[in-house]
């Protein structure tokens, strides 16, 4: 790995190859007396072939933890090693070389702090305990982030030892960059070659003129981890005289400018949320926004929801840190919290960026994909244990570790090769207009102002006049997929002249068939005509999307089941369906994985949502609330699917590529009746007039299975019934 372990000022020199690193979330920090472990709620704390997974990836190195709070909690005298040990020796076998983090928004062990004043020292016996167990590693995080870790901790109060003041910041960050040079020190004391891969979040502060001199202010501030570490504090820096004032001394600062242990690699972390933008004009923005420095009062927002032109970006922020320091960069953290098109143009951009820059001359050596499992209730900073799960590289919610659309971007980008997802072509949301929440500010130069991508190729949504197809309208809008919406009169999916001459003119990169016949009585009294759109359409579909090499989705249905078992069927589960629909969706399936094996079919069950006037929800809750009867069967127990949660989870399977057939509903089971009952209470509408019936006695036509929970042995990837039914409230309004 000669590249990755060149560190050289390469000004003048041929840049190695840019190269794709990866990460593991391993955030262990405290809240109170509680401490919240990443670790153990991804798995990969008792998962050891993850990391054969990881490597498949084609990656060079990884960040990856020996996190003091695990390892020796209760003293180096107690220290378990086999964890680490058993890890960093597979790391090895597979050629990864292991970027080792020691503290990780944490504060250490229960026997220090960041304010701790032994806190750097204690750091550095256990940096060099490390070194000496494995004093082949060469490279090292002593802590991550430590500007980070010190706002949260010390100056917004959210992780241990929750300050909310400037001494206490200033406090856990000078224990912190002192606890990463003495580490640094300890460490070069066993392998002198050891290289320091500093990271921290480098977000920018944009504001109105009248605010210039807050955002000069915190774009000094930002730098603070790196200036420290590279003794560039002195008296003559604008940040002194305010160290100075809450406490730091003199001789704490003078003693980095004794001790400069400056990155070899400058790592630089960056969400889309660190850039900020500030406004004196309170009244255009929400109240939760308004703050103030003791001079003025005003409005601190995302930058990306304000700034005209959308902000300069991570690239940006490189070329601001090589122009600072002249040290050679990596991007450590790459990572959107977003949709799965989202996450891929987002890491795909960064690249970009980081080629561009190379090719002016900026030594940026690296892309990270963060994070690789994805993380744990970032939404709430890690302040609570709620099991919210963003997936990232890998997805969780299957037996094993799935790999997302992410995962084939990295291989791509690691072996060369230009990544060819089709909606890489179109824009992520931070360029696209509906990002403003806010009137819009201009933020930057016009000659900044980032060129955006082309549109890709579009998704064919088939069944255009139907509930499903216009909610896969709705969300490929909100999340800027282009589509074409076609109606029967465009395309008739039992024509294969119509099917094929609209594939050759649309060139869509998928097609998505929700078109159906779904009127299940009705097709005991017509089943041919039942057949033919569920079945011999589908089939037809598949056979054109095999032969222009198109992916589709299309959906089949719970009905293909009996309701002889009382557990929740899986896709394994054998068909036998009661009825003349559930026959014509067991067929569909059937025909259209022989003719085209690589097509995603998703069984699902129970349609309500919130942009339709025609489901049992909406009907059962407009009865109700007019003081009608409503009748439901009580014996029949279904596992009720949202529709925006269908469509989403729909959507991103198709974009990961994943086939054959999957289960797709919100996890619960419940019968008719009481789900009417639920969504009335959740309203706050009697249900004094809600019958519950035997379905027998509803006279329908065509038998129904009593039981049709769907479950999945590929993954459960939907959320449970009661977030729907908050969710199908509000998105009605």
């Amino acid at each position: 790995m000669s590249s990755f372990n060149s560190t050289l000022n390469t000004h003048n020199l041929e840049l190695p190859p840019l190269e794709v690193w990866a990460g593991v979330e391993c955030t262990v920090n405290r809240v109170g007396d509680e401490y919240f472990d990443q670790l153990e709620c991804n798995g990969h704390a008792t998962r050891l072939d993850d990391l054969d997974l990881f490597a498949g990836l084609g990656i060079r190195a990884i960040r990856y933890p020996v996190i003091w709070e695990r390892t020796a909690p209760n003293g180096l005298e107690n220290a378990n090693w086999s964890w680490a040990d058993e890890r960093l020796l597979r790391l090895r076998e597979l050629g990864v070389c292991p970027i080792v983090g020691l503290v990780h928004h944490g504060s250490g062990p229960h026997h220090t702090s960041l304010v701790d004043p032994e806190f750097p020292e204690k750091l550095a016996l256990y940096a060099r305990a490390v070194a000496e167990r494995y004093p082949w590693v060469t490279h090292y995080t002593p802590v991550n982030e430590p500007l980070t870790t010190a706002r949260f901790s010390g100056m917004y109060g959210h992780w241990y030892p929750h300050g909310r003041n400037d001494f206490t910041f200033a406090r856990a960050l000078l224990g912190e960059c002192r606890g990463v040079v003495l580490s640094m020190k300890a460490i070069r004391e066993v392998n002198p070659n050891a290289q320091l891969v500093q990271t921290d979040d480098l977000g920018k502060i944009y504001s109105t003129p009248q605010l210039a001199y807050q955002a000069e202010f915190e774009n000094e501030r930002r730098w603070l981890t790196f200036d420290l570490l590279c003794g560039r504090i002195t008296q003559s820096h604008p940040i002194w005289s305010y160290l100075i004032g809450f406490g730091v001394t003199k001789d704490e600062l003078e003693w980095f400018l004794e001790n400069p242990c400056p990155p070899d690699i400058i790592g630089i972390n960056h969400y889309l949320t660190s850039d900020r933008f500030l406004d004196e004009r309170l009244e255009r923005y929400p109240v939760s926004s308004h703050g103030g420095n003791g001079r003025d009062k005003y409005a601190d927002v995302e930058a990306v929801r304000v700034c005209a032109e959308s902000t300069g970006g991570l690239s940006t922020l490189l070329k601001e840190a090589w122009e600072r320091y002249g040290l050679p960069l990596a991007v450590t953290e790459a990572h959107l919290s977003c949709t799965r098109e989202e996450q891929l143009r987002w890491f795909y951009e960064i690249w970009q960026g980081a080629l561009q820059l190379r090719h002016e001359g900026v030594d940026v050596r690296a892309v990270t994909a963060w994070a690789l499992l994805g993380s744990y209730d970032w939404n709430s900073l890690v302040t609570r244990s709620a099991g919210y799960y963003e997936s990232g590289v890998f997805d969780l919610r299957s037996p094993s570790p799935r790999p997302t659309a992410i995962a084939k971007l990295v291989q791509d980008l690691a072996a060369g090769r230009k990544p060819a997802h089709p909606l890489l072509e179109s824009p992520g949301w931070w360029h696209r207009e509906k990002r403003l929440l806010y009137p819009p500010v201009s933020c930057l130069p016009h000659s900044l102002t980032p060129s955006l991508p082309h549109s890709s190729s579009p998704l064919a949504i088939v069944g255009g006049t139907g509930t499903l197809g216009k909610a896969f309208a709705r969300l490929c809008e909100l999340r800027g997929i282009p589509y074409r919406l076609l109606t029967r009169k465009e395309i008739d999916i039992t024509d294969v002249v119509s099917v094929n001459a609209v594939l050759a003119q649309l060139k869509p990169w998928a097609v998505v068939n929700a078109a159906g016949y779904v009127r299940v009585d009705d097709a005991e009294r017509e089943p041919h005509v039942c057949l033919q759109v569920n079945a011999n359409g589908p089939a037809i579909l598949a056979t054109a999307c095999a032969e222009h090499n198109v992916a589709l989705l299309t959906f089949s249905s719970d009905l293909v089941f009996d309701g002889s078992v009382f557990n929740p069927y899986v896709e394994s589960d054998t068909v036998a369906p009661l009825n003349v629909y559930g026959c014509s969706k067991a067929l569909s399936e059937k025909l259209v994985l022989k003719v085209n094996p690589a097509s995603l079919v998703i069984r699902t069950s129970a349609f309500f949502g919130p942009w339709d006037d025609y489901n049992f929800v909406t009907i059962a809750l407009q009865q109700l609330s007019a003081g009608n009867t409503f009748v439901a069967a009580e014996d029949a127990t279904v596992s009720p699917t949202y529709v925006p949660d269908l469509v989403h989870t729909s959507l991103d399977l198709l974009i990961d590529g994943e086939n054959g057939l999957w289960h797709l509903a919100n996890k619960g089971a419940i019968a008719w009746a009481d789900l009417a009952r639920l969504a009335a209470k959740k309203a706050g509408i009697s249900v004094s007039n809600l019958i519950p019936r035997p379905t027998k006695e509803l006279g329908l036509i065509a038998k129904r299975p009593n039981y049709s929970v769907l479950g999945s042995s590929r993954g459960e990837l939907m959320p449970c019934l009661d977030s729907a039914i908050e969710r199908y409230f509000h998105e009605r309004q």
